[in-house]
């Protein structure tokens, strides 16, 4: 089913590793658990990226969602 609207498409991903890129170049990958309508995101098992090479291990984050730049999903 093709998403009407951007909030569908995140909900089709809920469960999913997800690829978060930040304002700061990072990118935290993990899988999404919940967002709200400002694309406040918690994610489980997440880690930090940085140019390509895991940086750590974050667990369960919260990213305030003024910070992100694009979700995607994980292939």
């Amino acid at each position: 089913m093709e998403p009407e609207r951007p909030l569908d498409a995140l909900n089709q991903a809920r469960g999913k590793r997800v690829i978060v890129e930040l304002k700061n170049q990072k990118q935290l990958i993990g899988t999404l658990k919940a967002f709200d309508i400002h694309i406040n995101t918690v994610l489980d098992d997440a880690e930090e990226h940085e140019n390509g090479q895991l940086k750590r291990k974050l667990g369960t984050t919260f990213i305030r969602g003024d910070t992100i730049v694009l979700i995607s999903q994980a292939s």
